[in-house]
């Protein structure tokens, strides 16, 4: 069983920055494979990005390609959302997810999900 809590939402102007946290409960969380996903009012939750167990590799929605960077520290069960450049459009609900690899663009491939944190982004 993992547990996920974000943090680090908040509302900020178009161009700005926020740095997202998800902390993971128990000993197993540099087994999974860590997401983040978000999902705006009246639309389907998407993938953002993904990271490998060992961080040794990362995934990118073409949408957030070169602007948001995933990463994580197994040391601290922690795996982070560095976004830069923001958008009004990257306004929504941000969650993060673990499970096994594979298919990370997927949300039936993660057994475990957050409680998601609101980032707004004012034009």
């Amino acid at each position: 069983q993992v547990q996920l809590v974000e943090s680090g939402g908040g509302l900020v102007q178009a161009g700005g920055s926020l740095r997202l946290s998800c902390a993971a409960s128990g000993r197993t969380f540099s087994s999974y494979a860590m997401g983040w996903f978000r999902q705006a009012p009246g639309k389907e939750r998407e993938f953002v990005a993904a990271i490998t167990e060992s961080g040794g590799s990362t995934y990118y929605a073409d949408t957030v390609k070169g602007r948001f960077t995933i990463s994580r520290d197994n040391a601290k069960n922690t795996v982070y959302l560095q976004m830069n450049s923001l958008k009004p459009e990257d306004t929504a609900v941000y969650y993060c997810a673990a499970g096994p690899s594979g298919s990370y663009h997927f949300t039936a491939s993660y057994d475990y999900w957050g409680q998601g944190t609101q980032v707004t982004v004012s034009s």
